[in-house]
């Protein structure tokens, strides 16, 4: 249970240090802070996971897809870039690929 918390965080981490990144690179220079520590949290919520027994594949593919899809529609939200319907199937089709990928991991 604490292995996917962490991931959590992780996927969280770095969502935000994403959509920072976002912000930073269109002139607010103070959000390279949040960009940096983003990422930092999300490196080592991911390290801590792997620590707690998680498998490699599993929270790596989850974590890069959760973060895909995550900052996709974050970006939609807060800078309204386009979602449209060909990337809410390419959303989808990540997360059948991830459920697979932890399907696969549990035999």
């Amino acid at each position: 249970m604490t292995a996917w918390i962490l991931l959590s965080v992780a996927v969280g981490a770095e969502v935000a240090g994403t959509l920072s990144l976002r912000l930073a690179a269109a002139g607010a220079r103070r959000w390279y802070l949040a960009v940096v520590v983003g990422y930092l949290v999300a490196f080592a919520a991911l390290s801590s996971s792997l620590a707690e027994g998680m498998p490699l594949g599993v929270a790596y593919g989850i974590w890069a897809a959760a973060g895909v899809a995550l900052t996709a529609i974050g970006s939609r939200v807060f800078f309204q870039e386009p979602l449209t319907q060909v990337m809410g199937i390419g959303i989808a089709l990540i997360m059948i690929g991830v459920l697979l990928v932890e399907i696969g991991a549990s035999h």
